[in-house]
């Protein structure tokens, strides 16, 4: 896959001429995501309504589009905390992602779990990586470099973030405990079966289906009521092929554009943290369906 080219998600569509004025360091770059967007959960202000259901602006283009109506600024001037687009760690990752796609640098989001928030605990969490012309440079686009993190958040080393596939595979050895790896320790919303889904979802993320972190599809469940094999398997692959292994990487993305149990169809089912039902989404006309 070219990673220099956008995906539907990372598109900005007609405010592209927006990111032409962006910085070309990542630093730079990051601190400007983090003034367009505001954590759903964790930026201190708690949202409701319609700006609450902010969160499933799944694309770059309409996260854009939310901020013009708003703000109607470059993106380089700085916006107060409540004029925000609210979001959350994907959207962050996302628009770095679109930033450095503009500029021609390789870039794609990593779905998996970070130990660096709360102690002891493993949130679930996206970051993006870009190809520095030698290397996968990891990067931690929605926090504020600082000294207690303990890594440089532009270039995160093995260890404080690592992918569902790499936990999948720890956890189907016995070497975690699966009910310490979720979206919050205050929430049940934990264990195998939620580290199962996220392999999909990496998978998808890594084939530019660059999708929100509550929306569903294909063999995804909320149980382990199955084969779990193929999930092995799955995981196997992606690990080797972020090792390097090229042949891995050709029959992962083989895998994925072949079964239809992998991959989003043109429906996928969406179940906001906005409390609203459980609906679907059309992702080729943008727009709610009924079931």
């Amino acid at each position: 896959m070219d990673y220099t080219r956008h995906t539907p998600y990372s598109d900005p569509g007609r405010y592209a001429a927006l990111l032409d004025e962006l910085p070309t360091d990542i630093p730079g770059l990051t601190a400007v995501i983090r003034s367009l967007v505001i954590h759903y959960r964790g930026g201190g202000i708690e949202f409701t309504g319609e700006r609450l259901e902010e969160v499933n602006n799944r694309w770059v283009e309409t996260i854009l589009a939310v901020d013009q109506q708003r703000n109607g600024c470059p993106l380089t001037e700085p916006r107060k905390l409540e004029d925000r687009v609210a979001g959350c760690c994907r959207d962050f990752a996302l628009l770095l992602v679109a930033a450095l796609r503009h500029q021609g640098v390789p870039a794609r989001t990593r779905i998996g779990f970070a130990s660096y928030f709360v102690p002891g605990w493993n949130h679930d969490h996206v970051i993006a990586e870009y190809h520095n012309g030698e290397r996968w440079v990891r990067v931690e686009a929605q926090i504020e470099p600082a000294e207690h993190w303990g890594f440089d958040v532009h270039d995160i080393p093995p260890g404080p973030f690592r992918s569902a596939a790499e936990v999948w595979l720890a956890f189907r050895a016995g070497e975690i405990d699966p009910d310490l790896y979720g979206v919050d320790p205050s929430l049940p919303i934990r264990g195998g079966w939620f580290i199962r889904d996220y392999v999909f979802l990496q998978a998808a993320h890594l084939n530019g289906d660059e999708l929100l972190l509550w929306d569903g599809w294909g063999a995804m469940a909320d149980d382990l009521e199955m084969d779990l094999t193929p999930t092995d398997e799955l995981a196997a692959l992606l690990v080797a092929a972020d090792n390097g292994d090229e042949a891995a990487a050709t029959k992962l993305h083989d895998w994925y554009t072949a079964d239809p149990d992998l991959r989003p169809g043109q429906k996928i089912m969406v179940h906001s943290p906005t409390g609203t039902p459980p609906y679907r989404v059309d992702l080729a006309t943008r727009q709610q369906v009924a079931d």
